[in-house]
């Protein structure tokens, strides 16, 4: 018999609209209300900001660990700026530009990584689902959401984030073939930063994109300039739609590059150039697409330097906010309270036990 060559069913493509000079393709060029581009790039200045404030306040022991976004926010500000208000966003750990778009307080955001699972609270209107620590557990969750909303035939899309390292554990290839067994109305958005935590993406697999792993599960995969806002939403806007319509998942690469460290108990200097870092941050997807809208007279220098002065006070704004909500939490009861809608003996016994401690201790530290 002889051979035969089987067709994977999909190409992949990269995408790329903006180039890191400034460069615009005008044919790929999309249809982006002018209130929208100016918001998209808000948001991504604020979370900018706000990740270089909470790494100021995490070195002065004010907040705990927690993982920057600097770098990677036109990768989740162009994929969740597609996204309707009851669609589903799933996060990872650092997805502070996405969440902050969706509506997140940033309050909370500051209060979680201050140690108050309060602020872990998600508002009751808006379909997230809060940060996922352990890497790739999030994305089987959102495959079970989005065969809920096949179950169910709505027309809502579940859009979930994750890293070049989840891509290496198992969570991430069940949950693309249930997904594409399913046919489910999901976009999975790999924001490929070249690194996991110290492992470089070249030692994570030896495959030329992260992006045709689409193609063994059976479904479309894109690799797009991660920095490059216009190509991010192009991408995710197609996904979207593929996904509404009932045309299945989408995997889309972000190539792009954390500026910052990994969390802030990591040492990047340990494992990676100076050099490579100076190389990426000339690809800022921050200043590109601010050139982007200088070039189309909708921001000005004078405008950014503006927006600059009440982004920082709005931050500023924040901390006091969460400086004010620090003082009425942190009662060390309500570890017992939120886990079981009726609470355990053993359980009880504990709490009983814990407060009796602390009455002892105030008595003893009182007298």
């Amino acid at each position: 018999m002889p051979r035969k060559k089987f067709e994977p069913g999909h190409d992949v493509e990269h995408l790329s609209i903006l180039d890191e000079k400034g460069k615009l393709d005008s044919r790929l060029e999309p249809e982006i209300d002018d209130e929208l581009l100016l918001k998209m790039h808000r948001t991504m200045l604020f979370s900018r900001r706000f990740d270089e404030a909470l790494l100021k306040w995490q070195r002065q022991g004010r907040i705990g660990t927690f993982a920057p976004v600097s770098g990677q926010e036109a990768a989740q500000v162009g994929s969740a700026a597609v996204l309707e208000e009851e669609d589903w966003m799933v996060p990872a750990f650092r997805e502070f530009a996405a969440a902050v778009w969706r509506g997140t307080p940033p309050v909370g955001l500051l209060l979680y990584t201050a140690g108050y699972n309060e602020g872990g609270a998600i508002p009751e209107e808006q379909h997230d689902l809060p940060i996922a620590i352990p890497v790739a557990s999030q994305l089987v969750h959102a495959v079970g959401i989005a065969y809920g909303i096949k179950y169910r035939e709505r027309e809502q899309v579940v859009l979930t984030y994750f890293g070049d390292g989840a891509t290496s554990e198992g969570d991430f290839h069940e949950a693309m073939n249930m997904a594409a067994v399913f046919s489910t109305p999901i976009v999975f958005v790999c924001q490929n930063n070249q690194w996991a935590i110290s492992v470089p993406r070249e030692k994570q697999a030896r495959s030329r994109t992260l992006a045709q792993r689409a193609l063994a599960y059976g479904m479309p995969g894109i690799q797009v300039d991660g920095n490059d806002l216009l190509a991010v939403y192009v991408a995710t806007q197609e996904a979207v739609e593929r996904a509404r319509a009932g045309k299945g998942p989408t995997l889309i690469e972000c190539v792009t590059y954390r500026l910052s460290v990994h969390t802030t108990a990591d040492d990047p200097g340990k494992y990676r150039s100076e050099k490579e870092v100076k190389k990426w941050e000339k690809r800022d997807p921050i200043p590109r697409f601010q050139n982007y809208l200088g070039n189309k007279n909708l921001l000005s220098k004078d405008e950014i330097e503006k927006l600059e002065k009440e982004i920082k006070e709005e931050i500023q704004g924040v901390w006091h906010e969460t400086e004010k909500q620090m003082e009425r939490l942190g009662d060390p009861m309500d570890m017992f309270e939120y886990v079981f809608h009726e609470m355990p003996p053993y359980l009880e016994e504990q709490r009983d036990a814990y407060a009796e401690f602390l009455k002892e201790r105030k008595e003893n530290h009182d007298g």
